[in-house]
């Protein structure tokens, strides 16, 4: 037998007098699920997951200002940048009443959902991370090689990239700069996983 889909509904509310588009499922007292959206999307993208999660989960997902069918409010109201996304999804917690909620960080969204968890840590309860965007203006001095290379490229500098898109240079993208006791927490890849 297949498993009751949980319904989602649509509203709208006003967020600093934007009308903002949200989607939502679930029990109103299970454990809060923020969905920011990626680019060029809108809550749209989790029509499918919200009804399989909203048995058990309390799923929030809003059209950030404009996006879907939320309102494209003009530039002298609204920033459209990673903090003015982050301060309207801060906004959106605080119309939804939210004191405790989990936040799914991918894509163009994990920028702006990183923002509001660095913003508001005592009410965000966990991060799931899944395919979260860099973007130039964030890679600090971790890149800064990587941005030299752009400027000036060289032989010694395209080695150096080359060094980092093998099995140990990813791994030193997700784990090199973890303390050992959670860097030994994320696994290994495995050559048949890689082709190799």
């Amino acid at each position: 037998m297949a498993p009751l889909l949980a319904p989602v509904a649509h509203r709208t509310v006003d967020i600093d007098g934007i009308k903002t588009f949200y989607r939502k499922s679930g029990p109103p007292d299970a454990p809060v699920v923020l969905l920011p959206h990626g680019y060029p999307c809108s809550s749209y993208e989790f029509r499918n997951l919200m009804p399989a999660l909203g048995d058990r989960w309390r799923l929030l997902a809003p059209d950030l200002p404009g996006f879907g069918y939320s309102e494209t409010p003009d530039r002298a109201r609204f920033s459209y940048t990673f903090d003015g996304y982050a301060a309207s999804l801060y906004r959106f917690t605080r119309a939804m009443d939210l004191s405790r909620y989990a936040i799914y960080l991918h894509d163009y969204g994990s920028q702006f959902g990183l923002r509001l968890a660095m913003r508001d840590p005592a009410n965000v309860a966990a991060l799931v991370i899944q395919n979260g965007d860099i973007y130039e203006d964030e890679f600090g001095p971790t890149y800064a090689w990587l941005r030299e290379f752009w400027a000036h490229p060289t032989p010694e500098g395209r080695a150096k990239l080359a060094d980092n898109v093998t099995e140990e240079g990813f791994r030193d993208e997700f784990a090199g700069d973890l303390p050992p006791h959670l860097a030994e927490r994320i696994a290994r890849i495995c050559g048949r996983c890689t082709g190799r």
